[in-house]
C-alpha cells in the first residue's frame, strides 16, 4: 500500500478511483466494512482504491479540550488499513483552514476534481466540510451530480453495541480490552520506549521493561494479559497499567513482564497488545504480598496467552 500525504502528489490526468472516506481512527470492524467495500468496488470496475484520511483526527483541531486519546496512531491506523487491500491512503494534514471548505466544495474540488472518485464509501455516520454540513445523505444527493456514485454503510452492531471509536474507548476506559477487541477486530495495542527504572521487578524476581506510552492511554489502570512485540519477535506478558501505589508513587507507567524473553530491552522500542485484564491495580501491604500476587498474575496469563496461542 502506498502512503500519500498531500493531495498534490496525485495527478491531475491520473484515473479514476474508488474512494473510502473516514477518520478511522482505531480502524475498527465497521472501519474494515467500509474498507473492504471500497475495495471490492474498485476490484469490480478496475480502478484503483483509495483510504483517505486525517492527521490529525479533526476533533482534534476543532475542539481540542474535548479530544479523547485517539485510539491508535497514524503508524498504527495505516499499518491496519494496508493489510485490508487498499491500494493507497492519503492521509490529509487537517488544519483549521481545511475544516472551513465548504461541503459542496469539498465534493466538487476534492472528491471529484483532486481524487477523481468515481465511486465514494463511507459510514452512515461521517461528517465533513464546514461546521460539518457535509455527511452521509448530503453525498447520496450531491454525489450523482458530479458523476460519483456513493455507498452509505450502515452501523454494525457486535454483541449488542454498535460499534464505533467512542465505544471502544469507553469499553477500553473501563479495562474490558476483551469487549473492545471483539469491536476492534484486533487487540487495542500500544507501543512505546523502554525506560530505565528504579529496578523493583528484578528485586521481586520479575524483571519489568517500563515504557512511557506513544501516546496518551485511554486504558484503565490494572493488570492484563498481552502479547509483546520485540522488533519481530512476539512473546507473551503480563502488563502492569498504574501509579505502583504500594511504593507511594504517583506518576502513570506502563511495565511489561515478559515472559519467553532474556536480553536486554533498554532503549529499544516495545509494542504491546492486549487480550485480557486480570485485576484492577491495587495496593499491597508489602513487597511479599505483592511478589506472591505477581506469580498468580503470571499463572493466570500463562493460562489466557495458551487459549489465544490454540
Amino acid at each position: 500500500m502506498r502512503v500519500l500525504t498531500s493531495l498534490d502528489v496525485i495527478p491531475a490526468n491520473g484515473p479514476e478511483q474508488v474512494v473510502a472516506l473516514g477518520g478511522f481512527d482505531g480502524v475498527h470492524r465497521g472501519h474494515q466494512v467500509i474498507l473492504k467495500m471500497a475495495v471490492s468496488r474498485a476490484r469490480a470496475v478496475e480502478l484503483p482504491s483509495l483510504a483517505v484520511s486525517f492527521d490529525p483526527l479533526p476533533i482534534e483541531v476543532l475542539r481540542p479540550a474535548e479530544a479523547p486519546p485517539p485510539i491508535t496512531s497514524i503508524e498504527e491506523r495505516l499499518g491496519l488499513i494496508a493489510p485490508l487491500g487498499v491500494d493507497a491512503t492519503l492521509v490529509l494534514p487537517f488544519t483549521a483552514e481545511f475544516s472551513q471548505i465548504e461541503p459542496e466544495v469539498f465534493v466538487s474540488d476534492i472528491l471529484k476534481g483532486r481524487l477523481h472518485a468515481r465511486e465514494v464509501v463511507l459510514g452512515f455516520n461521517h461528517t465533513f466540510g464546514r461546521r460539518a454540513r457535509g455527511n452521509a445523505q448530503f453525498l447520496e444527493r450531491i454525489g450523482p451530480e458530479h458523476g460519483m456514485t456513493v455507498h452509505v454503510i450502515p452501523p454494525l452492531t457486535v454483541d449488542g453495541i454498535v460499534v464505533s471509536s467512542s465505544a471502544i474507548r469507553e469499553l477500553l476506559r473501563a479495562g474490558d480490552v476483551r469487549k473492545a477487541r471483539a469491536l476492534l477486530g484486533h487487540p487495542y495495542q500500544i507501543r512505546g520506549v523502554v525506560q530505565r527504572g528504579a529496578g523493583r521487578g528484578a528485586q521481586l524476581g520479575f524483571p519489568t521493561a517500563n515504557l512511557k506510552p506513544d501516546r496518551d492511554l485511554i486504558l484503565a489502570p490494572g493488570v492484563y494479559a498481552a502479547w509483546a512485540h520485540v522488533d519481530d519477535t512476539v512473546v507473551g506478558a503480563v502488563v502492569n497499567v498504574g501509579v505502583r501505589p504500594t511504593f507511594g508513587e504517583s506518576e502513570l507507567w506502563v511495565e511489561a513482564y515478559l515472559l519467553e524473553w532474556t536480553g536486554d530491552l533498554y532503549d529499544r522500542s516495545l509494542g504491546l497488545m492486549f487480550l485480557e485484564r486480570i485485576r484492577p491495580e491495587q495496593k499491597f501491604s508489602g513487597v511479599d504480598t505483592l511478589r506472591a500476587q505477581i506469580a498468580r498474575d503470571v499463572s493466570e496469563s500463562r493460562s489466557i496467552l495458551a487459549e489465544h496461542r490454540s
